[in-house]
């Protein structure tokens, strides 16, 4: 089960390292406003989907509370059929949906969870309500002025 903090679910991008920073302020800055999960990831952990006007306590690297976001539309499409307006709304900068499915093909391989064109994913839209002010958007972070660095993002447990 998921961790929960002031009552709510959490939501984590990426790895509890420089990736959920990168992550979480393409988040803050407005640029990030969608992440990709596996469904199996959500049976193994026993945790329900996310649904739409569910608030979430979107997570730092050391677990605490960097944000609230709050879920705007969630769907579940095989991984070969993901579209690109939400590659885009990913907000990392992805040229194209083959580019996008290389680097999260490459994340999830080495996390020991690989993926075909059939695994089945969790595409999770959100919006920004609350952001900590001492986890802004740092303006040299290379997530932020050169996209084409980020990696790519799954949400899990803590």
């Amino acid at each position: 089960m998921w961790a929960r903090v002031e009552g709510m679910r959490t939501y984590e991008l990426g790895t509890a390292d420089e990736m959920r920073t990168r992550l979480n302020r393409l988040v803050l800055a407005g640029r990030k406003t969608a992440s990709t999960g596996l469904l199996a990831v959500y049976a193994e952990e026993a945790e329900g989907v996310e649904y739409p006007g569910e608030t979430l306590a979107l997570l730092d690297r050391d677990g605490a509370r960097a944000a609230l976001i709050e879920v705007t539309g969630v769907t579940l499409t095989p991984f070969g059929e993901v579209t690109w307006e939400h590659v885009e709304a990913e907000g990392e900068g992805h040229a194209s949906v083959e580019e996008w499915r290389a680097g999260h093909r490459r994340y999830w391989d080495r996390l020991g969870t690989p993926v075909d064109d059939g695994t089945v994913v969790v595409c999770v839209a959100f919006r920004l309500i609350e952001g900590s002010d001492s986890y802004g958007p740092d303006p040299a972070d290379p997530a932020i002025t050169d996209p084409d660095t980020s990696d790519p993002d799954i949400t899990g447990s803590a």
